[in-house]
C-alpha cells in the first residue's frame, strides 16, 4: 500500500490550474490503468480556457465563490453551476467545461480518470 500527503506532492502549474499528480503517469504512484490527483483552481494558476478530455469524475473538496460552465461548445458553454465541498461532477469524454471563480474564490478538487491517456488537453494534440 502507498500511504502519502497531498500537500507533500509536487504541484505542476498549467492553465487555469495547479495539478498534484497522486496515481498515475508521472505521479508519485505510478499506473498504466487509471490517474488520480488533487486540482486548484485559483487566481495562482489564471484564467482556464474552455477544454475537454476524457471521462473524468471530480470530487469537489472544498469552494469559495467556485463555479463550473460546462456543455455546448468552447465559445458558448450552455451551463453554469456554482460549486460546494462534497459535490461530486462526472463529465462524460469530449463534453466542453471551465472552472472559474469570483475574485479570492477557488476551487479544491480530487480528479479521477480510469485512464492514462489523453486526460489533459495539453496530451490529446487539440
Amino acid at each position: 500500500m502507498n500511504c502519502f500527503y497531498v500537500n507533500d506532492l509536487p504541484r505542476n502549474v498549467l492553465p487555469g490550474r495547479a495539478i498534484a499528480n497522486a496515481v498515475g503517469r508521472d505521479a508519485r504512484v505510478s499506473s498504466e490503468k487509471m490517474t488520480v490527483g488533487y486540482a486548484r483552481y485559483s487566481a495562482e494558476a489564471g484564467p482556464m480556457e474552455p477544454h475537454n478530455h476524457a471521462e473524468e469524475t471530480l470530487y469537489i473538496i472544498d469552494a469559495q465563490d467556485g463555479y463550473i460552465d460546462f456543455g455546448g461548445t468552447p465559445e458558448h458553454l450552455e451551463h453554469t453551476m456554482k460549486l460546494h465541498a462534497g459535490m461530486i461532477l462526472h463529465f462524460p469524454a469530449l463534453e466542453w467545461h471551465a472552472f472559474r471563480y469570483d475574485e479570492g474564490g477557488f476551487v479544491d478538487a480530487l480528479f479521477i480518470y480510469g485512464q492514462v491517456d489523453n486526460i489533459r488537453p495539453e496530451g490529446t494534440g487539440k
